[in-house]
């Protein structure tokens, strides 16, 4: 990975975009496909350093991992969704 490319990723993905796994990640306790999460950083080597959803903190290898962009209208529907459920217990 050179510092280009690394830059690159930084100018795609920055800080606070929210991404979904679509297959499960290559890792002996890997996160699932479906998971959400937001990029914190993208470090030098051109991972993602992240913050899932489900509190785990993982890193995110862009040209390996298969994930999407979630929009930031997807993310709001969502939360709403999620406040209107716990509402209702």
């Amino acid at each position: 990975m050179n510092d280009k490319t690394a830059e690159y990723y930084r100018r795609r993905y920055p800080s606070g975009t929210r991404i979904q796994l679509d297959k499960d990640m290559d890792d002996p306790q890997p996160i699932l496909a479906g998971t959400k999460g937001t990029i914190i950083d993208i470090d030098d080597c051109g991972q993602a350093v992240m913050k899932w959803d489900n509190g785990r903190s993982l890193s995110l290898i862009i040209e390996h991992d298969s994930f999407h962009v979630i929009s930031q209208e997807e993310s709001i529907d969502e939360s709403e969704e999620a406040e209107m459920e716990i509402s209702q217990l």
